[in-house]
């Protein structure tokens, strides 16, 4: 068995708190919540469920705030959660029995993180994240956005998904922009990680030719990681087609080759800018290839799981169906159905065939 102190950041939290303690209060042994300036009724909640609970005056870093609040924990594993993480029943109970029957023998500790939904609740987006760590070890979150606690020791990966929800509250869509431009302001430089990240930021932000600046400038560091160089050529290629040169998006595509085998999300991008040229069967070629792929969440990559089948059965459909291929394209149809037999996007298709074949 090992002892848990779950670790939480928090400010003005107070539609979410709740249903994230709920969920994981009755298995780890110790609750800290460091509160950062918190104007609404969260300290308020927080204490239903703990009496450790610390103020830390916000300085525009994430790491600073987090490293703070494992400083506060005493058990033998550190965990984390966002107030708007929370953990269903299923899961719930596979993380106590985890617990329960596991020796003290892991220093990093990986979970799923699902993060992505469609309207059915069905996962699209989800990742392995660090998520609990062994308090000896003394690891320490970097980076004052987009923070990170670097992988080393015995590391483990848990099947067990953390789900992450949306605050009922509205994001200031600016603040992580606003951090990363006063670091450089300061005239501090910026990590390769935090390179990338602000050159995210700037596209969120809808300033797609400093995004490629930076997208560029951090690629071709040749420092960052796998999943981020990945990440940064979608991204980029996407600023490309914000800036109307469809040349470079497609290149950019291309590149993301030269850090892991072709994606299945990256596949459909590339055949979607086919499909929009009209170049169908260039774009069945880039779908057929997405459909091939296996659906494997591999360590700290990402995985868009409609890319694994839906979304490209769909596209062959329609490029079957530009194509003049009626049979190949219901077949897509009907396959892209065994994925989500609600989608109206399956349905719809699926009556419009039928009432062609009358």
């Amino acid at each position: 068995m090992i002892e848990i102190s779950l670790c939480m950041i928090v400010r003005d939290e107070e539609s979410v708190l709740k249903r994230c303690l709920d969920s994981i209060y009755d298995i780890v042994d110790e609750i800290i919540i460091v509160d950062t300036g918190s104007i609404d009724r969260t300290k308020e909640i927080a204490k239903l469920y703990t009496d450790k609970i610390y103020d830390f005056k916000w300085i525009d870093d994430f790491s600073a705030a987090r490293n703070f609040s494992f400083s506060k924990g005493t058990k033998e594993y550190l965990m984390w959660l966002d107030a708007d993480d929370f953990i269903l029943e299923e899961d719930r109970i596979k993380l106590k029995n985890f617990k329960e029957n596991t020796e003290p023998i892991y220093d990093q500790i990986f979970m799923k993180y699902n993060v992505g939904f469609d309207d059915q609740g069905n996962v699209t987006l989800s990742y392995y994240r660090e998520r609990i760590f062994r308090r000896s070890m003394d690891f320490k979150w970097v980076e004052p956005v987009h923070e990170v606690i670097n992988p080393g020791g015995d590391i483990y990966y848990l099947d067990i998904a953390i789900v992450h929800g949306e605050k009922v509250r509205k994001k200031n869509d600016k603040r992580n922009l606003n951090i990363y431009e006063n670091i450089l302001a300061k005239n501090q430089t910026l990590s390769p990680r935090g390179s990338y990240y602000y050159a995210r930021e700037l596209y969120y932000n809808q300033l797609y030719g400093k995004a490629i600046k930076y997208f560029l400038e951090f690629l071709d560091s040749n420092k960052g990681w796998q999943e981020d160089c990945i990440q940064a050529c979608k991204l980029l290629s996407l600023c490309y087609a914000k800036m109307g040169d469809s040349i470079n998006q497609l290149r950019i595509l291309f590149r993301s080759f030269e850090y892991h085998v072709p994606r299945a999300d990256i596949c459909c991008e590339i055949g979607q800018i086919y499909f929009e040229r009209s170049n169908y069967e260039s774009a069945v070629f880039w779908y057929e290839m997405a459909i091939k792929k296996k659906n494997l969440i591999e360590n700290n990559g990402f995985i868009y799981h409609d890319y694994y089948g839906y979304i490209p059965a769909l596209q062959c459909c329609l490029s079957y169906y530009r194509l003049g291929n009626i049979e190949k394209a219901i077949y897509y149809n009907d396959l892209a159905g065994t994925y989500k037999p609600k989608s109206p996007a399956f349905l719809y298709n699926k009556e419009f065939f039928n009432r062609i074949d009358k």
